[in-house]
């Protein structure tokens, strides 16, 4: 109970300095303060213990960002994989530090890049502090398997403290998310129809049952009915551009 209420109250408290981003901070197990910045779409950074974590960094897609001026150095960069707008090799090369940063991704992406920690779906590692698992992310909708087929893309849960956050990546809400426990905060993507519709996100939410919901990744798709949809969960929408 304490570490819901310590979520619950630093919600909407901390502001990037720069004001062009949003950004919520939460509470560890031991009231370590974790800062995540909604850069846009899909791409996040997470502030812990003097530590930059980037997820699915991307210069020019949306809203342009200019990593290397308005954030440091990463010291982990998580890449869920290779579409243009959560994969930017740019902006990977901008937040890199040479013997500082670790790049985690799935095996098509350092296929790419040509370097980088390959993780799949189902593998797990404790690197700087963080534990990391990489879970199954993809479609299995009619007509849309295309998009994200099974087995080649990741979300990934990051263990802070104990502080858990599940980002999604482009999935839908498929059968594995049942197995995800004590989820603290999730990021799930409603852009139909590459990831899920409002219907699947609420399915999604109940089944994982995070104490905070921040959807991600919707584009255009109407969300203010999430709220009212899911009473038990603290739904917080956000400008993700």
């Amino acid at each position: 109970m304490l570490k819901y209420m310590s979520i619950l109250s630093l919600l909407g408290l901390v502001a990037c300095g720069n004001g062009k981003y949003e950004a919520e901070t939460f509470y560890t197990d031991s009231r370590k303060p974790v800062t995540i910045t909604l850069i846009k779409h899909g791409s996040l950074a997470i502030s812990y213990k003097g530590q930059s974590i980037q997820i699915d960094p991307v210069g020019g897609y949306g809203k342009p960002t200019d990593y290397a001026a308005e954030f440091p150095k990463a010291d982990l960069i998580l890449v869920t994989h290779e579409h243009g707008d959560h994969f930017d090799k740019e902006a990977i090369a901008a937040l890199s530090k040479e013997g500082v940063t670790k790049l985690v991704t799935n095996a098509r992406c350092a296929e790419m890049l040509g370097y980088g920690s390959v993780m799949a779906n189902g593998d797990k590692m404790e690197l700087k502090g963080i534990t990391i698992e990489a879970v199954p992310a993809y479609n299995y909708s009619e007509g849309r398997t295309q998009f994200h087929p099974k087995g080649r893309d990741n979300g990934f849960v990051l263990t802070l403290d104990g502080l858990r956050i599940y980002i999604a990546g482009d999935t839908e809400d498929i059968s594995e998310m049942a197995e995800l426990k004590d989820i603290d905060i999730a990021f799930l993507p409603v852009n139909q129809p590459y990831t899920m519709t409002v219907d699947q996100c609420v399915n999604a939410a109940k089944v994982i049952a995070p104490k905070v919901l921040i959807p991600y990744h919707f584009s255009s798709t109407d969300l203010t009915s999430l709220p009212d949809l899911l009473p038990g969960i603290n739904v917080l929408l956000r400008h993700m551009e």
